[in-house]
């Protein structure tokens, strides 16, 4: 009989909101309504009354003050997962990569360049 190894504990990052099932609950109203952005209709409506919009989706006060920032850290501290926000950036015309310059608080072209250099150098992170 094969044994299961217990499920070894999330390694902290600081500066790094996990996204765990606490975080998922958080955030449910949130990435609902960036769900909601991969329909155009949905899309227009929020960029009409974005207030209107929150409201509907029954965000919280810290989720519709990071989205009234455009405030990227915010989201995510408020449950935001990153699949659902990129949807989110889209209507505000930004990729991925602003958003992971947002969150590193680097410029773009420097996240950029720090991926390539990334990229360039072997794994040597351990389990």
């Amino acid at each position: 009989m094969t044994q299961v190894n217990p499920i070894r504990p999330a390694r902290r990052i600081p500066g790094t909101v996990l996204f765990d099932g606490a975080q998922a609950r958080k955030g449910y109203a949130l990435n609902r309504m960036c769900f909601s952005f991969n329909d155009a209709d949905h899309r227009s409506a929020f960029r009409a009354d974005e207030e209107a919009y929150m409201h509907r989706f029954g965000l919280d006060e810290q989720q519709k003050q990071a989205i009234r920032r455009r405030d990227v850290l915010g989201l995510l501290d408020a449950g935001g997962n990153i699949y659902y926000l990129a949807k989110f950036a889209g209507i505000l015309g930004l990729d991925v990569q602003d958003l992971g310059a947002a969150q590193t608080g680097m410029s773009k072209e420097a996240f950029k360049a720090m991926l390539v250099r990334q990229n360039e150098q072997p794994d040597t992170l351990e389990d």
